[in-house]
């Protein structure tokens, strides 16, 4: 069966990009996803599948019934864009001021649905049943799995598996782990109230900008020295905003970042240790601060057994050439919150071609993949399917 879904595969590639492209042109934001999650729907429509729209907004739920009973298996693909303006010199550059699919997610999109389409034609074959997660906003906290899990998305299934095509991954190469894969992925934002004053005087002031600066050199030595050194932790400032003339000292500025972790309780000393220090420096300069954060996604955790089945899976799957166990990444993916409920795994898909002189990252205005990735990406995921099916 696995031969034949993989002809199949092959057989509708051209249509996988297609459909690539053609959400490639005409990309919406986190939140924003009107027409693409009526594109996806009516694809499910018209393979006579099961479909539930609108799941927790904007997702889409689709399945596809096997023609015998058997264990229920979901599949998920995201598919919002990111507000970054389109740099690429292609036939398929984003037609929308703005707004480009800078992360893959129109390519999970993409081999998903002509996943179900050829998954769809062997039904009479499937010992079980596919459910089809198509996920809204995932770029952007709180995110679409969580309500969509609560809308009952996971209702029924017994595993759930994912991908996330890697445009600095090889192709053909395919990475994992079975425990953590990716960090918690948490935001803050810190506010300094000082005293602003002219330029020529400083002495009168309490200047926004040296404490601000103050606190990003104090807060880089909480991983460093208050953290253990065997726990993976990060934190960045990104943002550190106090506009004035140019001879006036700045009686405000505003701070704001990201803290990325794995487990809990250092995800939690750090949140406190930076409370401490922003508070502590402040008031070291008669001044006030205040510090707000916001936790969000939480770690990619595989589940053990799942993950070993998908390198069993991966390995004897045709177009890969290598199955590597990965060491665990600092970004984030609300993949999290559909391990917590059931049991399954998520993996990376190389998607670099090995002619590019570049590999630009993933949300790089230059961002592109080579799209012969979705096909092994739809492989592998159809393969977990019928050797789900099949019990082995």
């Amino acid at each position: 069966m696995k031969n034949l879904l993989h002809e199949k595969l092959t057989e509708y590639y051209g249509e996988m990009i297609d459909i690539r492209r053609h959400l490639h042109q005409y990309p919406e934001i986190s939140f924003e996803e009107v027409e693409t999650p009526a594109y996806i729907s009516s694809y499910h429509k018209q393979l006579g599948h099961e479909v539930r729209e609108n799941v927790g907004r904007r997702g889409v739920v689709a399945k596809l019934k096997g023609s015998k009973p058997g264990p229920t298996v979901a599949l998920r693909a995201d598919f919002d864009a990111l507000p970054i303006q389109d740099a690429k010199d292609v036939p398929y550059k984003s037609k929308v001021p703005g707004a480009m699919h800078a992360c893959g997610h129109d390519g999970h999109t993409a081999l998903l649905l002509v996943l179900a389409k050829a998954l769809n034609e062997m039904k009479e074959q499937l010992h079980g049943d596919v459910v089809f997660i198509h996920q809204f906003a995932e770029e952007l906290a709180p995110g679409g799995a969580k309500p969509m899990i609560e809308d009952g998305c996971l209702d029924g299934v017994d595993v759930i598996y994912g991908t996330h095509l890697w445009a600095t991954t090889p192709l053909g190469k395919i990475e994992y782990n079975e425990g953590p894969l990716m960090a918690a992925a948490d935001r803050f934002q810190i506010t300094v109230q000082g005293k602003g004053g002219h330029g020529a005087q400083p002495h009168y002031t309490k200047d926004a900008i040296v404490i601000g600066s103050q606190i990003v050199q104090s807060i880089q030595n909480i991983v460093s020295r208050r953290v253990d050194p065997m726990e993976p932790a990060v934190i960045s400032f990104g943002s550190f905003k106090s506009l004035n003339a140019f001879n006036v000292i700045a009686d405000k500025a505003e701070l704001e970042g990201t803290v990325r972790t794995f487990s809990e309780d250092i995800q939690q000393q750090i949140q406190n240790d930076m409370k401490e220090v922003v508070q502590g420096v402040a008031a070291s300069f008669g001044a006030k601060a205040t510090f707000e954060y916001f936790p969000g996604y939480p770690a990619v955790i595989n589940h053990e057994k799942e993950a070993k089945f998908l390198h069993k899976v991966a390995e004897n799957s045709l177009g890969i050439e290598e199955v590597e166990h990965t060491r665990p990444q600092m970004g984030g993916e609300d993949f999290s919150y559909y391990l917590r409920t059931v049991k399954g795994a998520f993996f990376f898909t190389g998607a670099q071609n090995p002619e590019w002189d570049i590999a630009y990252p993933h949300h790089h205005p230059n961002f592109d993949i080579d799209e012969r990735a979705m096909l092994k990406g739809a492989t592998i995921l159809g393969n977990i399917v019928l050797s789900t099916f099949e019990g082995n």
